[in-house]
């Protein structure tokens, strides 16, 4: 699949900065895109400028990294960087020659929390692009139902069958927890983390408490949050912080996790097919974070503009993002004909919102009143926009 936007942003970064990084979870499609970018450089020597970390002959050509890069010219690929942080102030030396004969794409499956050398010792110099996987607007309105069953890791939603890709997805969990965490450097075990992640499935869309899961799973609180700082950093699992407002309310301060891939919501709640999913008792909480994960992708929102906001017992907001000075919140509701709520017109007011939309499963579209709207998902992301 041609992924039309994210080569767009790829190759605008490419003219402003010697250094661009692609991070996303593992499988996402990096290392196509970045073949795609590739493919467009004419005369790209792929043997002498692609460098796949995970491949011993390519570690063994970097086994005097300076020596090996400093002679390149043009583009240079190198994917899996988390592996080789020592890599980062080398090319910092590199982007800055006054000649800049060569141009560096990385590609990464950690965060930059977990890589921080690299925007520390590269900052400046490097262009970020989150890569994630398949999203609504590229694989269409029509296939909404498949994608938010299946998840958009490439493998898993094309796959021929929903039991094959739910075969894949069980695959790549213990992938990820055998080998690609140990990779990271950190030792924990495999089964405490999956158990973590297990639990993790019954806190989707709710306030996280690391005192309450601590106690389940027999851990201090301090483990906890770590553990959920290594799925917050390998993109498994969304953090998204409460918003506080002057406003004389009790309102909550405690971040809400979503799973940032519904795809591995399911596996691990052993939902495989479409019939488990709508008879699951956690239907609402999973399209929720799956619409969310979209609208928070069309508004391409950085971690400083997604919040949620609640007053103890009071009711809450769904999503607010803030994005050119506007003050945009979002509800999400599993119903054809969702209504506004006392909850939602006390954040419309008391939060000052130019607009509150409420997010439903198709291609609904009408106003409610004044600065509230109805919008089906699929319409809202084929429209391209938000306002």
């Amino acid at each position: 699949m041609q992924r039309a936007a994210l080569q767009t942003r790829v190759r605008g970064l490419l003219r402003t900065f010697k250094i661009v990084a692609l991070l996303g979870p593992r499988q996402s499609g990096k290392t196509t895109l970045a073949r795609q970018i590739a493919a467009t450089v004419p005369g790209f020597p792929e043997g002498q400028n692609y460098f796949d970390l995970e491949d011993p002959a390519h570690l063994e050509r970097l086994e005097n990294p300076r020596l090996a890069l400093s002679g390149l010219r043009g583009l240079v690929v190198i994917d899996e960087i988390q592996r080789r942080p020592d890599l980062f102030p080398i090319l910092r030396v590199l982007a800055d020659r006054p000649e800049t004969p060569a141009q560096f794409l990385i590609l990464g499956s950690a965060s930059r929390d977990l890589i921080r050398q690299g925007s520390e010792t590269l900052a400046g110099r490097i262009g970020f692009v989150a890569v994630t996987p398949f999203t609504l607007s590229e694989v269409g309105g029509a296939n909404a139902e498949q994608l938010w069953l299946r998840g958009g890791f490439p493998i898993s939603y094309l796959a021929a069958s929903d039991a094959d890709s739910a075969q894949w997805r069980e695959f790549y969990i213990r992938t990820f927890l055998e080998r690609d965490i140990p990779a990271l450097g950190i030792q924990i075990p495999a089964l405490a983390l999956r158990r973590f992640w297990l639990m993790l499935v019954h806190c989707h869309g709710q306030v996280f408490n690391a005192s309450d899961v601590g106690r389940s799973l027999t851990v201090a609180d301090t483990t906890v949050r770590r553990y959920l700082d290594i799925l917050t950093g390998t993109f498994m699992v969304r953090r998204l912080p409460p918003w506080f407002e002057n406003i004389g309310k009790r309102q909550v301060k405690t971040p809400k996790i979503y799973f940032r891939d519904s795809g591995l919501l399911h596996r691990l709640a052993g939902i495989n097919d479409a019939g488990a999913l709508h008879t699951w008792p956690k239907l609402g909480a999973s399209w929720e974070g799956f619409a969310l994960e979209e609208i928070i992708r069309l508004a391409d929102a950085s971690e400083e503009e997604a919040y949620f906001w609640s007053v103890h017992s009071q009711g809450e907001l769904d999503l607010m993002i803030l994005k050119d000075g506007k003050r945009l919140g979002f509800e999400f509701k599993f119903a054809d004909s969702p209504r506004l709520t006392s909850a939602g017109r006390m954040a419309l007011e008391l939060l000052k919102l130019d607009q509150l939309t409420l997010i439903c499963p198709g291609d609904a579209a009408y106003k409610v009143e004044d600065k509230v709207r109805v919008r089906g998902l699929s319409r809202i992301v084929e429209e391209g926009k938000l306002l």
